[in-house]
């Protein structure tokens, strides 16, 4: 292992971020991972000049190529274990991890990951075991302690040590200014490894119970990294590596633990003040069980998070199935029942608005292709968001998803993969027509302020998102450069999207193509608008349109 470069230069180490996603974290672009994280405080705390790069920078940009030849060190870090759709970045293949290596012939290279437990191209497929060979050094395990022991000369493996990842998380914090959105960077921040339901064997499918029984980062440690994040420009914290939020402090060694919310309102009252600057500050997962067995602590847990949170925040449950059949034949966490009646105490508590938006809803995950899945099972699950809706309930988002079996899961030999695609899909375009498109209307009705959207992609119409968990996309039929941050009133809806204009809206300036997608609008009356302009109030403006759900935003 080199001690210096030749010459007696600083060693140079290039962290490249190939991405990850899985169960309970989430690193792909404008997310950050914990682990990129932790990667570059190794590399800070041994005195080395640290470089990043995202794999959505290299296929871009192949120059990059020569910089990492010049280095001493290489480290990559990718892997996806749930299969998802992506807007701001796309994680790399395992054809290009291999490539990186193979490319390179004067640095040390280091590979680690999720993308270790094997690869896939997506959901609906068996993730297969890769050779990453042309690596000098596999990472395995907790990717921090393995690099440090792999660049101390010891075996490339990690052992889970929350006082060494306290010290690398902080060490390197300042790795996000250097993501090319920053500081529209979403730090994914980790509490806890493992899951509670680890002692019954875990959901079939998931990859989380590799881990075992939850482990839980002291509070000292998570508020060290706060600040250092703080320092460093970051203005969006997700907390989000963990399965269950509500879990947190709680007593190991039961299925679902009774939640503390004392602990869990220290916990976020000291990210809070540890970083007063904070924009966002989300949750990811909630296990609609421990909501269910628990509902009294529950709610005050979930009362803690939303009195330090900020607005719009989702809470992901994973439903999964509602057929009590797959249910039983996969393990997973909950009945559907039980997950209709943490879907009304999340919406209990967190159904009031603050600034235009839900303060907290939750989001449904579907995972289809499980063992014991009939035709009956798509029913099932539509008659439960038909359910949901009759209830007058709010749910976020709908995420459907075909289950990728890794090796080592009891879903990677017992599952039903490719035998109800036509049931699949009609599943999908019900959801997506009957059910999203109407939850869309009443999560954001017309006139709903969304505060802070960043343009991602400029053009006629420029698309954008908030900083946030699941944030809505935002098409804006307006030409807006990109990177620039807005706030946007929602005039329409598509299935996953909505139509928003920026506040204030110019009457007398929109384009016939922005008018149109004005509520009471159209082609026709966009015509006459433009014919009629300028507007003086108003007044004038209502003689053609009539009253709108946006006429305290409009401007003349």
């Amino acid at each position: 292992m080199r001690s210096d470069s030749p010459g007696g230069k600083v060693p140079k180490a290039v962290i490249i971020d190939g991405y990850v996603d899985e169960p309970a974290c989430l690193g792909v672009s404008p997310y950050i991972s914990p682990y990129v994280r932790y990667a570059a405080g190794v590399c800070a705390e041994r005195g080395f000049k640290t470089g990043y790069y995202t794999i959505d920078q290299l296929r871009k940009n192949p120059a990059v190529f020569s910089e990492l030849q010049a280095s001493d060190y290489v480290i990559v870090i990718s892997g996806v274990t749930v299969p998802g759709k992506y807007f701001a970045g796309t994680p790399a293949t395992a054809t290009e991890i291999m490539q990186i290596a193979e490319s390179l012939t004067v640095p040390e290279t280091f590979f680690g990951g999720p993308l270790n437990l094997g690869y896939s191209g997506g959901g609906g497929h068996y993730a297969e075991k890769q050779c990453f060979s042309s690596y000098d050094h596999i990472l395995k395990g907790e990717i921090g302690a393995a690099l440090d022991n792999a660049l101390s000369g010891r075996q490339p493996e990690g052992k889970l040590n929350y006082e060494k990842i306290d010290r690398f998380s902080a060490a390197g914090s300042f790795i996000i200014k250097l993501h090319p959105k920053f500081p529209h960077v979403i730090c994914e921040m980790e509490t806890a490894r493992g899951c509670s339901r680890s002692v019954t064997g875990g959901c079939s499918f998931c990859t989380e119970s590799v881990y075992g029984e939850p482990v839980f980062r002291s509070p000292k440690g998570i508020f060290a990294e706060t600040r250092a994040l703080h320092e460093s420009g970051a203005e969006h914290i997700r907390v989000g590596r963990q399965p269950d939020i509500l879990a947190y402090g709680a007593k190991i060694g039961e299925e679902f633990p009774t939640p503390k919310p004392d602990v869990i309102e220290r916990l976020f009252s000291g990210i809070r003040s540890n970083a007063p600057g904070l924009h966002t500050l989300h949750i990811d997962n909630v296990n609609p069980g421990t909501i269910a067995a628990h509902e009294e602590e529950a709610k005050e847990a979930l009362r803690a998070i939303v009195k330090w949170h900020t607005a719009g925040d989702v809470a992901a449950f994973g439903l999964e199935s509602a057929d009590p059949a797959v249910i039983s034949a996969n393990n997973l966490k909950a009945s559907a029942e039980e997950v209709m009646r943490a879907i009304e105490i999340v919406n209990e508590v967190g159904a009031v608005r603050r600034d235009g938006v839900p303060e907290l809803l939750p989001g449904i995950n579907f995972v289809t292709g499980l063992s014991g899945e009939t035709k009956e099972t798509y029913r099932l699950n539509l008659e439960f968001l038909h359910e949901v809706a009759r209830r007058g309930l709010l749910v976020r988002r709908v995420n459907i998803r075909q289950v990728m079996p890794f090796e080592g899961t009891k879903a990677y030999d017992n599952n039903t993969l490719g035998m109800h695609d036509r049931e699949f899909k009609a599943f999908k375009d019900d959801v997506r027509r009957n059910f999203d498109l109407p939850m869309l209307k009443r999560v954001f009705p017309a006139g709903t302020p969304l505060k802070e959207i960043i343009i991602e992609e400029s053009g006629k119409t420029s698309f954008g998102r908030q900083m946030g968990s699941y944030p809505i996309l935002v098409g804006i039929p307006q030409e807006i450069k990109e990177g620039t941050v807005t706030d946007a009133a929602v005039t329409d809806w598509g299935f996953r999207s909505v139509t928003a204009m920026t506040i204030p809206v110019k009457i007398n300036e929109l384009s016939i193509h922005a008018l149109k997608y004005l509520p009471g609008v159209g082609k026709k009356r966009a015509a006459s608008i433009i014919a009629k302009r300028p507007f003086k109030n108003i007044e004038e403006f209502r003689k053609i349109v009539g009253e709108t759900p946006i006429d305290d935003i409009i401007q003349f």
